[in-house]
């Protein structure tokens, strides 16, 4: 044996137990085992692994040393190179003002058709859903009762028509006689009145006549308006009476057809400017989800009160539903066109993003660099909004991809898409809206305050390398420069960050 096995072991076995418990929980060597055997059985490859890894880390920060600032700020902002966007061209034309409402289709006629005489159906004359027009036959009632009735109506006035026929006769008679004094005047005049007293008796008789033959053309149950027949609630064969409850079937009419809708009491006034005036005011019908136009009207009349409960106006429009597309009790989205705004720049919706400072767009230019441009918006129709500052017809403005974009970024458009330099409005400035002479004063102000600083840290930096720069070391600034630069991002005079106007 060697001297080394015949060492005897002097740890506790309790102390060996507890250093064998802890070596296997945190995975430290087995006994007999120093730190290079630790590293050989948990890392693959051993020593020669971690001496790899740990000289990629430190190429990887000399090459992250020599590149120009520009490309360190691509990959900060994870960008690989130009950022592809949309596009769109600002245009000039008209823009449409509109109220936007919620409708309902109401017919202008709904009515139940109800028996005027009692009797047994024995016919219907049309098909339920049916349409039909003013007049048209829809049931028949037994006429034989009242065809009797007619006749006999008219037996009584050909009898009373005889008798009068008579009396005229005897009146004349007595007339001649008295002429020749051989009858008495009572005798004349009672004559007379027997002739107005069967006059009138035939004048009753004729109106018998004539109301036993409107009942009979009660008999045929006619449309009261054109348009469409419901279900029928009765069956032929069933007795039906005068001024009953239930309706035979009910009458809608749809053309022409209404939507009443309502407007907020503050924009009735405008409504009212151009309804009185006498002009056509058209207002269109859209499904409920407002992506299919159903029908196209115009405003029919307005209600002479507001609705206390939900301060709005109720408003009806006129649609002549030729064909259909508007529904008794549909329920519509409505758009009111108030008025049409003339030479109007209009942008897409999607190109306006908010900030700090207010509203911007990115314009881009023709080396494809873009420039955060504040603006001023006005109406809005659908996707397309008015701006009345800060954008000039033919300028390109960028629609989608917008929120990883800051002043002076380059971006890609698509293919086909030109982009040319369009003079800006005068006065318009980037992020901040300054003008060039307030952008020069700051920049004056700011080169004063920070000129040293900028000398010993940002000596060789131009344009937006010299804002990156700025921004980076800002930190070891003097405190003059310091308090000028927050001065300056309080009052929205500096550079732009990214999604919005801001400050260095």
């Amino acid at each position: 044996m060697s001297k080394q096995d015949n060492t005897m072991d002097t740890t506790p076995g309790w102390a060996r137990r507890n250093i064998a418990q802890a070596r296997g929980r945190f995975g430290g060597a087995p006994q007999g085992e120093g730190d290079g055997g630790w590293v050989s059985r948990n890392v693959p490859g051993g020593p020669k692994t971690l001496w790899i890894l740990l000289a990629i880390v430190l190429i990887v920060l000399f090459v992250w040393w020599l590149l120009p600032g520009k490309a360190k700020d691509s990959m900060q902002r994870g960008m690989g190179g130009p950022q592809p966007v949309g596009v769109a061209l600002v245009q000039r034309g008209p823009l449409d003002v509109t109220l936007n409402a919620l409708g309902t289709v109401t017919p202008l006629a709904t009515v139940s058709v109800r028996p005027q005489v009692s009797g047994q159906i024995i016919r219907f004359s049309f098909k339920e859903g049916q349409m039909v027009k003013a007049g048209d036959v829809i049931a028949e009632i037994d006429p034989r009762t009242f065809e009797a009735a007619v006749t006999q109506a008219q037996g009584t006035l050909a009898h009373d028509n005889a008798l009068l026929a008579d009396a005229r006769i005897q009146l004349t008679r007595q007339r001649a006689l008295m002429a020749a004094n051989a009858t008495a005047q009572q005798t004349l005049d009672t004559q007379a009145a027997t002739v107005k007293q069967l006059e009138g008796t035939v004048l009753s008789d004729t109106a018998n006549v004539k109301s036993a033959q409107v009942n009979l053309g009660y008999t045929h149950v006619t449309a009261p308006v054109a348009g469409r027949a419901g279900i029928r609630t009765v069956d032929v064969g069933n007795f039906v009476s005068a001024g009953q409850t239930t309706a035979i079937v009910v009458v809608t009419q749809l053309e022409p057809i209404s939507v009443l809708f309502t407007v907020p009491e503050d924009n009735v006034r405008a409504v009212l400017e151009r309804f009185n005036s006498g002009e056509d005011m058209q207002v269109e019908a859209y499904d409920r989800g407002q992506t299919v136009k159903l029908a196209t009207g115009r405003l029919a009349a307005i209600d002479t009160q507001v609705d206390p409960t939900t301060g709005t106006v109720k408003m009806r429009a006129m649609f002549a539903n030729d064909d259909g597309e508007l529904f008794p009790n549909q329920f519509v989205n409505v758009r009111l066109l108030v008025n049409t705004l003339q030479n109007q720049v209009v942008v897409p919706s999607a190109a306006v993003q908010r900030g700090a400072s207010g509203t911007f767009v990115f314009v881009v230019k023709a080396d494809h660099t873009v420039a955060m441009r504040v603006v001023k918006l006005g109406a809005q129709q659908g996707d397309r909004v008015a701006v009345t500052a800060g954008l000039n017809p033919g300028e390109t403005v960028i629609t989608d991809g917008a929120d990883r974009l800051r002043d002076g970024s380059e971006v890609t458009v698509p293919s086909g898409q030109k982009v040319s330099d369009v003079k800006g409005p005068e006065g318009a400035g980037a992020s901040s809206g300054l003008s060039d002479k307030e952008k020069a004063e700051r920049r004056a102000k700011m080169m004063a305050a920070c000129g040293p600083d900028i000398k010993k840290y940002c000596a060789d930096a131009k344009g937006r390398e010299l804002m990156m720069c700025i921004r980076e070391n800002r930190e070891s600034f003097s405190d003059t420069c310091t308090a000028e630069l927050k001065k300056m991002r309080r009052s929205g005079g500096g550079g732009a960050s990214r999604g919005g106007p801001g400050g260095p």
